[in-house]
C-alpha cells in the first residue's frame, strides 16, 4: 500500500470538493443540527460541479475552483433565503446522533478506501475495460481544454452532450493536484466510495427512520458489504458515470420522503427545491440513475400516501393515492419513452430464467456473487418487520421495484414485450439493474436491524440485564455488521476488479508492455505531435496517459473520410503517393502500433485498421522505439 501515498493528495482534494460546497448549501438552508441533511452535502457538491461546469462553457470560464465557488455561493444565497420564516432543522432526539453517524460514515469511508485501493493495486492502474478509453480521454480532454461541460465530455466521442457529474470532479482533481489522469481517476473514485456512497444510503436511512443511530451505523456497515454495487461499476464497462449518479439516488431519494412530512408553503416549497436540484444531479450523473429515482420515488410516495389512506380511510385520502398513482404513471411513461435506446445498444441478453432472477434478486446477490449470511438475515428481518408493522410497506415497495426490474431484465426472453417496456431505457444491461439492488436493499437490511435492536433492548429491559453486558452486546453487534465487508458477496466483486486492473500480457486494453512504451512518449515525441492508431488496441490512450493529441479519441466516433484512409491504407506509404499526401493534410507524426488484439474482440472491427497494424520498418516509416513482440513506435518522415 506504500505506493498510494503518491494519490493521496488526489484523494484529499476529491473529499474535500466532495464536502465543503454542498456543506455550506445545507448549513445556509437547513442548518448543522441535523445528520441527515449534512450527509446529503457530497450529493449537492456533485450537483454544484456539474451545473457549474456546463454553465462555465456558456460564459467562457475555465473550469477550476472559481466557477463552483460562484455556483455555490448563489445557491448558498438562495438557501438563507429560503430558511427565513422556516428555521433550521431541529437536532435529533439523542444527542449523540450527530457524532455517531460521523464517526460510522469515517469509519465506512477507511474500511472502504483501503478495499478499493487493494482491488485497483497501484494509484497509476486504469481498468482495462472497453468504455474507460473514452472516460479517461475524456478527462485528458477536459484538462487540457479548460472545460468539463457535458458538451466538451461527449466531444470526445463526437456526441452532442454526455452527463458530466463524474468527469466535472475528476478533472478538478487533476486541475488541483497536477497528478495523471490514472493517479486521479482512482483517487476521486476512492473519494466517491468512501464518502458520496456512504452518506448518501446513510442520507436515505436516516430520513427513513428518523435519525436513529443504529440506522447510520449499519448503513454506512452495509455500504461497503455489496458486491454488485458499486464494485460491479469498475470491472463492467466501466461505468464511473452511472456509479455516480447511482451513488447520488439514495440522497435525492431521502428528499423526496423528507418532503411529505413537510407542512406549510415555504417548507414545502424549500424541500421540493432541494428534490429538485438534487435529482437535476442525478440526471448529469447518468440519465439511466435519474429513471431509477423516479422509479424509486414512485414507490415511496405512493406506498406512504397508501399507508396512510388505509388509516385515515378519508375520501380526500383514497383521492390523493389515486393523483399519486396516475401522475406517476404518466411521468414515467413520457419519459421511459425519451430515454428508449435503439436497438444496437439494447441488444444484451438474459442472463438466467425468472427462478433462478427471483433468487438473486431478493438476496441481493446478482451475477452469482454468493450471499453474505448477515445481509440475509438482516433482509429476513425487515421483510418480517413489514408484515408486521405495514406502514413500512413502502421501504419494501422500493425494493420490489427494484427486484422486479431485475428479474424483468435478467430472467425474461430477449425478445420479450415487458422486457423492451421496462428495461430498454438502461439498454437492457442487467448489470446496471443489477447495481440497483443494493441502494433498495440497503433500507430493507436495516430495517431488520432496528428491528433485532428493539427486540433486544426489550428482552435486556426484561431480565434487567446490567450495563457492561448491554454496552458488550453493542459492540459485538456493530462488529457483526461490519463483518459484512468480509463476506463473499464483496469478495467476489473485489477480486473482479483487481483483475480488471491488473496489466498483463492478455489485457484488454493495455499490456504492460504498451503501457511502458506510452509512458515513455513525453521523452520521443514532441507536446506538438499527433499520432495514429488503432483505438480499439488501447494507443488512443496516449492522450490520457501522454498528454499527446491522436486522431481518435475513442472506439466509437466519425472520422473523416481522410482518416478512414489511412486507417486501411497507412501500410502503403512507400508505394501510394495519396497515403503520404493525406499525412500531410491531417498533420499526422507518429504511428502506435500495438498489434492486432481488440478490446472487444471483434475480428471484423480490427479491419477497419488493418493500414497501421503490424507494420514493419521502411523508408517512411522510421522505429522510434519498442518493448515486447507488439508495442512500437514509428515516426513518418519524407511526406
Amino acid at each position: 500500500m506504500g505506493d498510494w501515498i503518491s494519490a493521496v493528495p488526489s484523494y484529499l482534494v476529491a473529499v474535500l470538493v466532495l464536502i465543503l460546497p454542498g456543506a455550506a448549501v445545507v448549513a445556509a438552508g437547513w442548518g448543522i443540527r441535523s445528520p441527515q441533511r449534512l450527509l446529503l452535502a457530497p450529493a449537492v457538491s456533485v450537483t454544484l460541479a456539474a451545473a457549474a461546469s456546463t454553465l462555465g462553457h456558456f460564459v467562457g470560464l475555465r473550469w477550476n475552483l472559481l466557477p463552483l465557488a460562484l455556483a455555490t455561493l448563489v445557491v448558498v444565497g438562495i438557501g438563507l433565503l429560503l430558511r427565513r420564516g422556516t428555521g433550521a432543522d431541529p437536532a435529533p432526539t439523542a444527542r449523540r446522533t450527530l457524532l455517531t453517524a460521523a464517526l460510522a460514515l469515517v469509519a465506512t469511508a477507511g474500511v472502504t478506501t483501503v478495499m478499493f485501493a487493494r482491488a485497483f493495486g497501484a494509484p497509476d492502474n486504469i481498468a482495462q475495460r472497453f468504455d474507460n478509453i473514452v472516460h479517461l480521454n475524456a478527462i485528458a480532454l477536459a484538462v487540457q481544454n479548460g472545460d468539463a461541460s457535458g458538451f466538451q465530455i461527449g466531444a470526445t466521442s463526437d456526441i452532442g452532450f454526455y452527463p458530466n457529474g463524474w468527469h466535472a470532479i475528476t478533472t478538478l482533481v487533476v486541475e488541483l493536484t497536477g497528478a495523471s489522469v490514472p493517479v486521479a481517476v482512482n483517487g476521486a473514485n476512492l473519494a466517491f466510495v468512501s464518502v458520496l456512497w456512504p452518506a448518501s444510503i446513510m442520507a436515505l436511512v436516516g430520513a427513513l427512520f428518523a435519525q436513529r443511530r443504529t440506522a447510520y451505523i449499519t448503513a454506512a456497515a452495509l455500504s461497503a458489504g455489496f458486491g454488485a454495487f458499486p464494485a460491479l461499476f469498475f470491472n463492467w464497462g466501466v461505468l464511473y458515470p452511472n456509479l455516480v449518479g447511482y451513488a447520488m439516488v439514495p440522497a435525492a431519494l431521502s428528499t423526496v420522503i423528507t418532503a411529505l412530512d413537510d407542512r406549510g408553503p415555504r417548507a414545502l416549497t424549500r424541500a421540493l427545491l432541494l428534490a429538485a436540484l438534487l435529482a437535476g444531479g442525478v440526471f448529469l450523473g447518468h440519465p439511466n440513475a435519474f429513471l431509477a429515482l423516479l422509479a424509486f420515488s414512485a414507490a415511496a410516495v405512493i406506498g406512504t400516501l397508501s399507508v396512510r389512506a388505509f388509516d385515515a380511510r378519508t375520501r380526500a385520502s383514497m383521492i390523493g393515492v389515486g393523483a399519486a398513482v396516475v401522475g406517476f404513471g404518466l411521468v414515467m411513461a413520457v419519459v421511459w419513452s425519451i430515454f428508449r435506446t435503439g436497438a444496437e445498444h439494447s441488444g444484451w441478453a438474459p442472463w438466467q430464467n425468472l427462478a433462478q432472477s427471483a433468487g438473486e434478486g431478493l438476496l441481493a446477490s446478482p451475477r452469482g456473487f454468493t450471499p453474505t449470511i448477515v445481509v440475509v438475515l438482516l433482509l429476513a428481518a425487515g421483510a418480517v418487520a413489514v408484515a408486521r408493522r405495514p406502514r413500512w410497506v413502502p421501504v419494501l415497495a422500493v425494493f420490489g421495484v427494484a427486484v422486479v426490474l431485475f428479474m424483468v431484465v435478467s430472467g425474461l426472453r430477449i425478445d420479450s414485450p415487458v422486457r423492451q417496456a421496462l428495461t430498454n431505457p438502461w439498454y437492457n444491461d442487467a448489470n446496471r439493474l443489477a447495481a440497483l439492488l443494493p441502494l433498495a436493499a440497503i433500507p430493507v437490511a436495516t430495517l431488520g436491524a432496528l428491528a433485532i435492536v428493539d427486540v433486544a433492548r426489550g428482552w435486556a429491559t426484561r431480565w434487567s440485564f446490567p450495563r457492561w453486558a448491554r454496552r458488550t452486546a453493542s459492540v459485538v453487534a456493530i462488529l457483526a455488521v461490519f463483518s459484512v465487508v468480509l463476506g463473499p458477496n464483496v469478495r467476489i466483486a473485489l477480486a473482479q476488479v483487481h483483475e480488471a486492473y491488473a496489466y498483463t500480457d492478455n489485457a484488454l486494453i493495455l499490456s504492460g508492455d504498451e503501457h511502458a512504451l506510452l509512458e515513455r512518449l513525453d521523452d520521443e515525441t514532441p507536446d506538438d505531435a499527433l499520432i495514429i492508431g488503432s483505438p480499439r488496441t488501447g494507443t488512443s490512450l496516449a492522450l490520457a496517459l501522454a498528454d499527446r493529441e491522436v486522431t481518435q479519441r475513442h472506439v466509437f466516433g466519425s472520422p473523416s473520410p481522410e482518416l478512414l484512409f489511412l486507417n486501411t491504407h497507412l501500410r502503403d506509404i512507400d508505394s501510394d503517393p495519396a497515403v503520404c499526401s493525406t499525412v500531410d493534410e491531417l498533420g499526422i507524426d507518429y504511428v502506435l502500433d500495438f498489434g492486432r488484439r481488440d478490446v472487444i474482440d471483434d475480428p471484423n472491427g480490427a479491419t477497419a485498421y488493418d493500414g497501421i497494424q503490424d507494420l514493419v520498418p521502411s523508408a517512411h516509416l522510421v522505429l522510434v522505439d519498442s518493448q515486447g513482440p507488439e508495442a512500437r513506435l514509428f515516426r513518418i518522415e519524407g511526406c
